[in-house]
């Protein structure tokens, strides 16, 4: 008998702080349009999530469409046993793109990795047919404009989940995409990892292939940091994870013709469990089991005009260890592909505003023009909406005064997303919008290395509050650090204007500027007497520790855990824009 239930749960939730009134185009903590986040509330709030169930006699499995259509759990019915890490806390962390990764249930990521809408909802329907129950979560994704479809079905006699993902490009551009299915397991120190034998790349402290069968962790407690295993050439296409601790695993197999991606991620039992522990409610311990069309994630394809991708996996979880290379690849019979439905975009909020937009441009009618956001107002011209730019372009024109300024932003801000930054520049330096003056200080600095320029433009800011707001000053402090010593009175200005906030990232730029002003022993010390709320994949504090402990003639190897940066060797094409040098 197959059920289908929706229904509302009640999680404990931290809300997170927006970093701040700069887009996020040419970013290398974000990717535009979507805002950022800086920092975690230490106390969580009540907040309501729909989920929608569906179980047959064998499994139960909850998705939650709040959650960027993640599958929140799979149980094991015989069993009692939960096959992945659950958690009734939302608790987003510092992970790209937006920094506000949450960890565990099933997550999967397009066009990048992760997923930019893992903790915000996503747009659902369900079907109930006799022999089998869907759910499909998606949406219209905001950075290219491209579509994105996963379907969770469940058979009447199905002992697993089966997962089908879709992606069409219906934009007039072809666009990069990467997809990954990312499920957070319960780790203990007897977690065994079984996974296929064959060369597998190795991503820690370092870069290296290893023969899995002679050099592979066999269990979590042989782990002592994290580190990531992407699969060459595996012996056969099932993997999985099981604990005997608790009596219960989750096991993975794909045709590999379509899915040939086998990821293997943990954390360890060492220094680095901090950087789980910080999303768990009760320091629990999460490892991750991945697999994808794409064999590792420094690799992206591209989606033409018109082009559709599709692929399926299975998910199984087991009271038992299984025995990967007896697995066979499950035979199901699915509704055909042309009837996955395919959604627009999924958050009202961040679209009706532009929708208005364009719908006032094709009829010409300027008293139905809305009105442009207001500096509080963190929605940017989304660069997944092509034919914006037009619509924007018509709004400067027809505007006059503080609405043309904030259009003109806008403007630039959409090309400057569409990386045409040539076009931003024009729009950008003829608005009188602080937050164009801001957002063409990061373009002059990072794409044109002009740092003279660029700390011409936040000198233009006009607005008090707006100055002294921590992103402004930090990026403000990145470019007069740029221009050499006779801009250290200015920067020790800004930086002394702000002295009493607590920001992680203004503290980061004081000890930058004791540095350049010689000294050394006091920079180290603001530095490691700060505990940065951990992050991954970002390792300016440790550069400038390192830069300190050389001035200072002192040992030093290990970077100290307070900078909250990992030790990872740089990997992977997580980041839409890489960090300055």
């Amino acid at each position: 008998m197959l059920v289908m239930e929706r229904f509302f749960d009640t999680l404990l939730n931290n809300p997170i702080t927006p970093s701040g009134p700069i887009p996020t185009a040419q970013d290398p903590d974000g990717v535009y349009p979507y805002e950022s986040y800086s920092e975690t509330s230490r106390r969580p709030e009540l907040k309501s999530f729909q989920m929608i169930a569906m179980e047959n006699e064998a499994i139960r499995v909850v998705v939650c469409p709040d959650l960027g259509g993640k599958v929140y759990s799979i149980t094991h019915k015989a069993s009692g046993k939960e096959a992945l890490y659950t958690a009734p806390i939302v608790r987003p962390v510092r992970i790209l793109p937006r920094q506000f990764y949450i960890g565990g249930g099933i997550e999967v990521s397009f066009p990048i990795s992760h997923s930019p809408v893992q903790a915000v909802p996503v747009s659902f329907k369900t079907k109930e047919l006799a022999d089998r129950v869907y759910i499909w979560c998606g949406e219209t994704e905001l950075r290219f404009g491209m579509q994105w479809t996963v379907e969770y079905s469940l058979g009447v006699n199905d002992a697993f989940l089966t997962q089908r993902t879709f992606f069409h490009n219906p934009t007039t551009r072809s666009h990069p995409w990467m997809s990954w299915s990312n499920a957070g397991i319960p780790a203990r120190d007897d977690t065994e990892f079984h996974f296929p034998g064959g060369p597998v790349l190795y991503h820690g402290e370092e870069m290296k292939t290893i023969d899995w069968r002679r050099e592979g962790p066999r269990r979590q407690k042989d782990m002592k940091r994290m580190a990531g295993f992407f699969w060459r050439e595996p012996d056969c296409c099932a993997f999985g994870a099981y604990t005997p601790s608790l009596g219960c695993g989750l096991y993975h197999i794909a045709d590999p013709a379509q899915t040939p991606g086998i990821k293997l991620w943990t954390d360890g039992v060492g220094e680095h469990q901090a950087f789980v522990t910080q999303w768990t409610l009760n320091d629990e311990q999460c490892l991750e089991i991945q697999a994808g069309p794409l064999i590792d994630q420094s690799i992206k394809q591209v989606l033409n005009p018109g082009e559709t991708h599709v692929h399926e996996e299975f998910w199984i979880p087991s009271d038992r260890p299984l025995d990967i290379h007896e697995l066979e690849l499950p035979l199901v019979k699915l509704l055909p592909v042309a009837r996955i439905p395919l959604f627009g975009f999924a958050r009202k909020r961040e679209v009706h505003l532009w929708q208005q937009l364009l719908s006032s441009h094709e009829r010409m009618a300027v008293h139905e023009m809305p009105l442009p956001p207001g500096t509080a107002d963190n929605r940017w011209a989304p660069s997944g909406m092509e034919r914006l730019g037009a619509a924007l372009e018509w709004a400067c024109r027809e505007t006059e005064g503080e609405s043309k300024d904030a259009w003109l932003f806008q403007a630039g801000a959409w090309f400057a997303g569409n990386d045409e930054i040539d076009e931003a520049l024009i729009r950008l330096d003829v608005s009188g919008d602080d937050r164009a003056k801001a957002l063409a200080g990061r373009l002059y600095r990072r794409i044109k290395r002009d740092h003279a320029a660029a700390a011409a433009c936040y000198r233009k800011i006009s607005s008090a509050a707006f100055a002294l707001h921590p992103q402004i000053v930090f990026e403000r402090d990145l470019a007069l650090e740029k221009l050499g010593p006779s801009f250290l009175a200015e920067r020790e200005h800004w930086l002394h204007e702000t002295q009493a906030l607590t920001d992680e990232w203004l503290i980061e730029r004081r000890a930058a500027l004791l540095f350049d002003q010689g000294r050394f022993a006091e920079a180290k010390q603001l530095l490691e007497s700060t505990s940065f709320q951990l992050i991954h994949q970002r390792y300016a504090r440790t550069k400038l520790w390192r830069a300190i402990m050389q001035r200072l003639d002192l040992e030093h190897s290990e970077a100290p855990g307070q900078l909250g940066e990992d030790d990872l060797f740089a990997f992977g094409a997580y980041r839409e824009y890489q960090e300055e040098e």
